[in-house]
């Protein structure tokens, strides 16, 4: 069995953001990727919706730019033939502040090909908005 085109993704995508190279990704994804992260983009610009390959390697350049991957765990996986689902948690170092962030997420993809089509990743924003900006109290 041929392997998994989300793991040739995720590996070429981790690289990416910490080595700085987002041309690392360009084989790994779709000339007309979808690409949405779902999150507060006022304190993120670099979230929110991306159309075609050199929009997508724009927003993974900003990513590097402003965190690093420490590690991350998947929580759960569910393959497809062409798709692929996952619960994953990450830690992430803000490279500004040398900041811990610690993320949970959930994203679904499609690949075509071999390559990333479309890919949909929800984020815990509550969380993430309080490690940016301290405790929220709500009332």
């Amino acid at each position: 069995m041929a392997e998994h085109s989300l793991w040739r993704f995720s590996r070429a995508l981790h690289s990416a953001i910490n080595e700085r190279r987002p041309e690392d990704l360009e084989s790994q994804i779709d000339d007309d990727v979808d690409w949405v992260i779902h999150g507060p983009i006022q304190l993120f610009p670099f979230l929110g919706a991306r159309r075609g390959k050199a929009a997508v390697l724009r927003v993974c350049r900003q990513i590097s730019e402003n965190v690093r991957v420490r590690r991350f765990h998947r929580e759960s996986i569910v393959l497809g033939e062409d798709t692929a689902a996952s619960m994953m948690r990450y830690s992430l170092t803000a490279l500004d502040s040398n900041k811990p962030i610690n993320l949970r997420l959930a994203h679904f993809a499609q690949f075509k090909g071999g390559r990333l089509l479309n890919i949909r990743v929800l984020l815990d924003t509550f969380d993430l908005v309080e490690q940016a900006l301290g405790p929220m109290h709500l009332r």
